[in-house]
């Protein structure tokens, strides 16, 4: 609370008068960003929140709405940083669940006010990049919320959170430390350490929600496929690519019509093709796109044969899902999931 909060008005008449606006501009002046913090701190949490359930967010480039699809979208839109964008796609489920859980990360850091201008920089960072990839081209530019989202972060980097914070707390407790007599180095010592617990019990419990909101939303995907299953006799074409996209080592990315999945069709050996599913078999998540002959989970770290689908190592057991891929011509048709 500010000091202005807690003075008594004094006297009477105008001066009095006076003296008590004098003091409610303080008080307001000081509070001037309280609703800017809610509103981020909010709206962060949500998106955080809304991502990690999203049954399309983390679906693989089969899905036009997952992140991969977004990512693949602003490097090929003339983004400015698309040349950074490559380990973004080469492990789209590690960069989508930290952009997820950073967003929640920030969230909670604006709204309880601890270690506030550290939130408020990451939520800037994190708005600086979306403006840079998938909002670069909205035309006009004012159309676009990233950029006003990066631009909303900068009061509060450079103003922090003082009031109705663990911050303002924190700092109000130092004072009353120093005028007890306790030495400097004692003081940041202990703002230090009392910070970081408050860090680390925000921290899992942030993790522990946004886990629990995975697992939630993982289901909310399982009935979307079953609810997405074809209508026996109405069977959606199969997919397919141009040989010439899938060299030998290389791969390309199709949509299974039946589970709405997404399979690499592969070329292990000259002449020789499959598809293997994205979905791994250990708890679900997306695997990467093939490289180095191998198919990494980022996840659990999981990795599979880019050959055959066989598990190089765990914690999974299962191979992944095979298909029949047929060429005909320059094109190579999807076939059924192999029993």
């Amino acid at each position: 609370m500010s000091e202005a909060s807690n003075a008594e008005p004094t006297g009477g008449g105008a001066a009095g008068r006076a003296d008590r606006a004098a003091q409610w501009r303080a008080l307001a002046s000081g509070y001037a960003l309280l609703p800017l913090r809610l509103f981020l701190g909010i709206t962060f949490v949500y998106a955080a929140l809304d991502k990690l359930s999203d049954a399309h967010f983390l679906a693989g480039a089969g899905d036009p709405a997952s992140f991969v699809s977004q990512t693949q979208a602003a490097k090929a839109g003339g983004s400015p940083i698309s040349f950074l964008l490559g380990p973004a796609l080469d492990h789209p489920t590690l960069f989508a669940l930290a952009i997820a859980f950073g967003e929640l990360a920030v969230g909670l850091g604006t709204l309880l006010g601890l270690w506030g201008r550290v939130a408020a920089l990451g939520g800037a960072l994190l708005n600086l990049s979306l403006w840079l990839t998938v909002s670069w081209s909205v035309s006009p530019y004012y159309l676009g919320n990233d950029l006003a989202y990066l631009m909303a972060w900068t009061p509060l980097v450079l103003a922090g959170t003082p009031y109705l914070s663990l911050d303002g707390y924190f700092a109000r407790r130092a004072e009353r430390d120093r005028g007890r007599g306790l030495g400097e180095d004692q003081v940041k010592r202990r703002a230090l350490v009392d910070g970081g617990i408050a860090a680390v019990a925000v921290g899992g419990a942030g993790l522990l929600t946004g886990s629990l909101t995975r697992t939630f939303g993982r289901g909310r995907q399982a009935v979307a496929k079953q609810s997405a299953a074809p209508v026996p006799g109405a069977a959606a074409p199969a997919p397919t690519v141009p040989a010439a996209s899938v060299p030998v080592g290389g791969s390309a990315q199709v949509k299974d019509p039946a589970t709405g999945d997404a399979v690499y069709i592969v070329q292990p050996t000259a002449g020789q093709y499959c598809g293997l599913s994205s979905v791994c078999t250990h708890s679900g998540c997306a695997v990467d796109a093939p490289k180095n002959g191998r198919l990494y989970c980022p996840c659990h770290g999981s990795r599979f044969d880019a050959g055959t689908g066989a598990v190089v190592n765990g914690p999974a057991v299962k191979p992944l899902p095979k298909y029949t891929v047929t060429k005909d011509g320059d094109q190579l048709t999807l076939g059924p999931q192999q029993s």
